[in-house]
């Protein structure tokens, strides 16, 4: 007989799954989660009535949908229950059959025991040899019986047991369907109040866009009159009158101001001539009072000694005239303004024949147009790449063949070749950074710089432009890292 074992437990674990509710349909699969206003603008939903919107039920719902189609039905679990109730039934039955039919038996032994008993008192030799064995098959057959038997009542045992189970599981099978039905037909009416509120929520905008549209109707043509009106105002013959104006009153405001400049030279020239001595030099240039001139000393008489035999001293005086400062190095006739120079008076010292003369600008260096708005765009780049060629490198003469890439960043300068890196130094105390100072033919469009003690260059640049805005963009750098980028000696008046 075979047993039966109960592994219905974890097969009930594996197996067990909710009813899945297939009735439920949406109409779409997309909700808005927003409404729309007057003048097509979305209203956002009010903090007092916060409803999710349908894209989070859906999303919700069709999450649920999925983990019960992971699962088996209920009522899968529940068929399978009853099935196996009757199946113990069944087994429940045949064991009862075959009790009857080993109660049979033992009948049958004993009788037949009984007849070989009395039939061995009257048999003798060898009859009597064969009804001994026949007798002890006998007994053996009743062991053997009696052993099937009490296997029997143990299979009975579990048979009973097996059945009292199932017929617990089904009973639970049977409420948790009922818990399920009931959860499914909830779920069904939140579906149906969620569509219901959609199909409210698309009413109402649909009315809201009648109203609105006759009144965003009203304000496009409100909107394209205006339109019109100002197109009349502003018609192509009237704009380009006005540019032809304004280019020639620009025309005219560069002439007048050419022509105050010179007059102010003639003045000067006068207010020299008028005061004796000074009046051997003057100073010539396009612009002299503005940054990215170039300054050169000219004799103002004939008689006035040759500037070569002369001792030639730059210095930077204040508005008031109340401070003097040295520069270092401008001892040429020829010098360049540069940024630190802008807002003080340059004044030059000639020492000529025992007699002194000076020559100073008619007023404060003033900043070269546009300059301060291209540094700030420069500013706001990590790093700016200009093209420079190198004249000298520490103050011998270099050949200007090859042009290099002179990269102010805002930790460090770097001078390049191509691939190859001549200087790369971040700013110190040791940096110095200022306009040439030894004059020369583009003294405007050189500047000095000292990557290191004992490692110098003075760098040629295409424009006086460029060549400002790589002194006042490395400086403003340097200030950010704390650090006074400078000329020689140029410290100690700052």
């Amino acid at each position: 007989m075979t047993r039966i074992s109960r592994d219905f437990g974890d097969t009930m674990q594996k197996d067990a799954v909710p009813s899945v509710a297939a009735d439920v349909t949406f109409p779409s699969n997309r909700f808005p989660n927003y409404k729309i206003g007057a003048n097509n603008r979305i209203l956002e939903p009010k903090e007092g009535r916060e409803i999710p919107s349908m894209k989070d039920v859906v999303a919700r719902e069709t999450a649920q949908l999925i983990e019960q189609q992971k699962r088996m039905s209920v009522r899968d679990l529940a068929s399978k229950f009853e099935r196996g109730l009757a199946a113990a039934a069944k087994l429940s039955d045949e064991a009862r059959h075959r009790e009857a039919a080993s109660l049979e038996k033992h009948v049958l032994l004993k009788k037949l025991r009984d007849a070989l008993e009395s039939l061995r008192g009257r048999v003798a030799g060898r009859n009597k040899d064969d009804v001994e064995e026949a007798i002890s098959m006998v007994e053996a057959l009743a062991v053997q019986l009696t052993r099937r038997e009490g296997e029997l009542i143990q299979d009975k045992s579990e048979v009973k047991k097996l059945a009292n189970f199932l017929k617990q599981a089904s009973e639970d099978a049977k409420k948790l369907v009922d818990e399920e039905r009931a959860f499914a037909l909830a779920e069904i009416e939140k579906a149906r109040a969620a569509v219901q509120r959609v199909e409210e929520t698309f009413q109402e905008q649909e009315q809201i866009s009648q109203t609105s549209g006759k009144q965003e109707i009203e304000e496009l043509m409100k909107e394209v009159q205006e339109a019109r009106r100002i197109k009349m105002l502003h018609q192509p013959s009237k704009v380009m009158d006005m540019e032809h104006e304004l280019r020639s009153l620009r025309t005219q405001l560069v002439e007048k101001s050419l022509y105050s400049l010179q007059l102010r030279k003639e003045l000067e020239m006068s207010k020299r001539l008028e005061e004796g001595s000074s009046h051997l030099y003057v100073l010539d240039g396009s612009d002299p009072d503005a940054l990215g001139s170039c300054l050169r000393i000219i004799p103002g008489m004939d008689r006035a000694p040759d500037l070569s035999k002369c001792s030639i001293q730059w210095n930077r005086v204040s508005t008031d005239g109340s401070r003097k400062e040295l520069i270092t190095g401008a001892t040429k006739s020829v010098y360049a303004p540069e940024p630190f120079d802008v807002g003080r008076i340059l004044q030059a010292d000639i020492v000529a024949e025992d007699q002194r003369v000076t020559v100073r600008t008619s007023g404060p260096i003033d900043h070269a147009p546009g300059l301060g708005s291209y540094v700030e765009a420069l500013v706001r780049k990590p790093e700016t790449e200009f093209n420079v060629v190198v004249t000298q490198v520490n103050g011998k003469d270099h050949p200007p063949h090859c042009v290099h890439v002179f990269h102010v960043a805002r930790m460090r300068i770097k001078l390049c070749k191509g691939r190859i890196t001549k200087a790369k130094e971040n700013y110190s105390t040791s940096m110095q950074l200022c306009g040439v100072r030894g004059g020369g033919n583009a003294a405007a469009q050189a500047l000095f710089w000292q990557a290191k003690k004992g490692l110098s260059f003075v760098l040629a640049f295409e424009s006086d432009r460029e060549r400002n805005a790589a002194i006042m963009l490395a400086r403003r750098f340097a200030f950010d890292c704390n650090i006074m980028l400078a000329g020689p000696d140029d410290r100690s008046s700052l």
